[in-house]
C-alpha cells in the first residue's frame, strides 16, 4: 500500500514536470568574420572607454549636445510612452504569473424562497429563509505546462518590450545627436554665406561705381546685382532650414518650439573614436535584436499552450462555507458545508479547432525567426553603412579641404584681375561661386562625418547591451515591491 502512494506521488510530480513546448535555441545566423568596410588605415583601434557606456553621446565632448540629451531622457513623449508600453507589457506578465497560485472567492447572500406545492413530493416547508457565507476555490494543475508556457512567453514578451523601450530611447537619442550636428552644419554654412552675402555687396557697390565712372559695362552690374541676391536667397533659405532643425529638436526634449531657442555656434564635437568589435558581438549590442530574439522564445512557448490543448483541462476545485435558514445559527458546526475534488475536461469534437490553432502556433514561431534573422541581417548592414560612410567622408574631408583652399585663392586672383581692369566681372562670379560652393560642400562634409559617427554609434547599439533587459526587469520589480 505504502509503495502504492509512492509510485502515485512520482506519477503526479512526473506529469506536472510535463513540458510540451519544443526545445527552445536561438535561430542561427552564422555571423560574417568581420566587418568589410572596418578598415585598419582610417578606424581607431580602441573605442572611448573612459565615457559611461549609457550615455553614449558623451564621445563626442560637446557640452550643448550633452545637455539636450538630458532632456530627452526625461522629457521626451515618444519615450514615455515606450515606458508606459513596457510597463503594460510587465503587469501582463504579472497577471498571467498568478494562475500559478489557485483563485479563491468569497461569497455571501441572502435570499427568501417559496417551493412549489406541486412537486412529486410534497414539501412540508414551502417558504423558508437562505442565508450563506462561504468561500470558492479553482485551480488548475498544470500537468501539461500550459500556464507555464503562457507564463514563460508573456515573460519573454515583457523582456522584449524593455528592448524595444531601449531601441526607442537609442533611436530618439540618435536622431537629437544627427539633427543637433545638422544644425551646427547650418551654423557653418549660414556663417559663409552671411560673409558672402557682406562681400557680394561689397563688389556690387564696387560695379556700381566703376560703372558710373564708365569703367564697367552694365552687364557687369547685372551680373554684380544678381550675385548679391542670390546670395541673399540662399542665405534666407539656409535660416529656414536651420529653424526647422531647431523645431524638431524642441520636439525630441519636450518643449514647444516657440519656447525653444538655440543659439548659433561652430562645431564643438570631436570624431571619436568608434570599434564596431566584431561582426558576432552585434547579437548582444543591439535592443532591436535582443526585442526580436525574446519574441521568438515567447513564440516557441506559444506551440507548448497550443500542444497542451489536445490533452484534459484537470482543475482542482472546492467551496465551503455555513448555511442556514436563520442568521442565528448560520455560523454553527451544522451549518457547515464543504466539497473538493479534481475536474477534468476534454475537447472531443472541435471540427479542427485545435490542430488550427496548432497550426497557428508553428507559423507564428517560424515568423518571428524569420524576422530575427533578418533583423540581424539589417544590422550588419546598417554597421557596414555607416563604417563605410565614416571611411569614405574622411577621404571626403581631405580632398574638400584641398578644393577649397583652391578655389579661395582662385577668387582672390580674380577679384584682384577686375580691380585692376584686367578682366570681366563674370570671372568674378564664376570664381566667387566656385569659392561658395566649396566652403558650403566643407562645412556640409563635416556635419556629415559627425551624423555619421552618431548613426555608427546607433548601428552597434550605443551603450547597450542584453544585460540591460535583466537590470531593467529587476529595477521595475523592485520599484513595484
Amino acid at each position: 500500500m505504502k509503495q502504492g502512494k509512492i509510485l502515485l506521488l512520482s506519477s503526479v510530480i512526473t506529469l506536472a514536470a510535463c513540458d510540451l513546448a519544443p526545445d527552445y535555441h536561438v535561430p542561427e545566423t552564422p555571423p560574417p568574420s568581420v566587418y568589410k568596410e572596418n578598415l585598419s588605415d582610417w578606424a581607431p583601434a580602441k573605442p572611448a572607454e573612459t565615457v559611461e557606456r549609457g550615455t553614449w553621446w558623451k564621445i563626442f565632448h560637446d557640452p550643448q549636445l550633452d545637455a539636450l540629451e538630458d532632456q530627452v531622457t526625461t522629457a521626451n513623449q515618444n519615450l514615455k510612452a515606450a515606458l508606459a508600453q513596457y510597463q503594460q507589457a510587465r503587469g501582463l506578465a504579472a497577471q498571467v504569473r498568478s494562475a500559478y497560485f489557485p483563485t479563491i472567492t468569497g461569497n455571501a447572500g441572502a435570499s427568501r424562497q417559496r417551493i412549489s406545492n406541486n412537486l412529486a413530493n410534497d414539501a412540508s416547508v414551502t417558504r423558508y429563509n437562505d442565508f450563506t457565507f462561504g468561500a470558492d476555490l479553482t485551480y488548475e494543475i498544470d500537468i501539461w505546462g500550459r500556464v507555464r508556457n503562457l507564463v514563460a512567453a508573456n515573460e519573454d514578451q515583457a523582456q522584449a518590450s524593455a528592448a524595444d523601450l531601449a531601441g526607442v530611447a537609442l533611436d530618439l537619442h540618435a536622431e537629437l545627436a544627427s539633427d543637433y550636428f545638422s544644425l551646427r552644419g547650418d551654423d557653418a554654412a549660414q556663417a559663409v554665406l552671411d560673409k558672402t552675402v557682406i562681400e557680394d555687396q561689397k563688389g556690387y557697390d564696387l560695379t556700381k561705381r566703376r560703372f558710373q565712372g564708365g569703367v564697367s559695362p552694365e552687364a557687369d552690374l547685372d551680373q554684380a546685382k544678381t550675385q548679391l541676391e542670390n546670395a541673399k536667397t540662399q542665405a534666407s533659405d539656409m535660416r529656414l532650414q536651420r529653424a526647422q532643425l531647431e523645431h524638431a529638436i524642441a520636439v525630441l526634449t519636450g518643449q514647444a518650439p516657440a519656447d525653444f531657442n538655440l543659439a548659433p555656434a561652430p562645431f564643438a564635437a570631436q570624431i571619436p573614436a568608434l570599434n564596431p568589435g566584431m561582426p558576432s558581438t552585434l547579437l548582444e549590442r543591439r535592443p532591436d535584436i535582443a526585442a526580436a530574439e525574446k519574441r521568438v522564445a515567447a513564440a516557441n512557448a506559444d506551440i507548448g499552450v497550443a500542444r497542451a490543448a489536445w490533452f484534459p483541462t484537470i482543475s482542482l476545485t472546492g467551496s465551503a462555507g455555513f448555511e442556514a435558514a436563520h442568521t442565528s445559527n448560520l455560523f454553527e458546526a451544522p451549518s457547515q458545508f464543504w466539497s473538493l475534488g479534481p475536474s477534468a475536461v476534454v475537447t472531443l469534437f472541435d471540427a479542427g479547432a485545435i490542430a488550427s490553432l496548432n497550426d497557428q502556433a508553428r507559423a507564428a514561431y517560424d515568423q518571428s525567426a524569420a524576422s530575427y534573422r533578418e533583423t540581424v541581417l539589417e544590422a550588419w548592414q546598417d554597421v557596414e553603412n555607416n563604417l563605410a560612410a565614416m571611411h569614405h567622408l574622411a577621404d571626403e574631408k581631405v580632398t574638400q579641404d584641398s578644393a577649397t583652399k583652391a578655389a579661395q585663392r582662385a577668387f582672390v586672383q580674380a577679384n584682384n584681375l577686375y580691380i585692376g581692369g584686367a578682366t570681366t566681372y563674370l570671372d568674378v562670379v564664376v570664381a566667387q561661386n566656385t569659392q561658395l560652393q566649396a566652403q558650403l560642400n566643407q562645412s556640409n562634409v563635416q556635419a556629415r562625418q559627425l551624423v555619421a559617427a552618431v548613426q555608427l554609434a546607433r548601428a552597434l547599439g550605443g551603450g547597450w547591451s542584453v544585460e540591460n533587459i535583466q537590470a531593467l526587469d529587476a529595477k521595475a520589480e523592485a520599484k513595484k515591491d
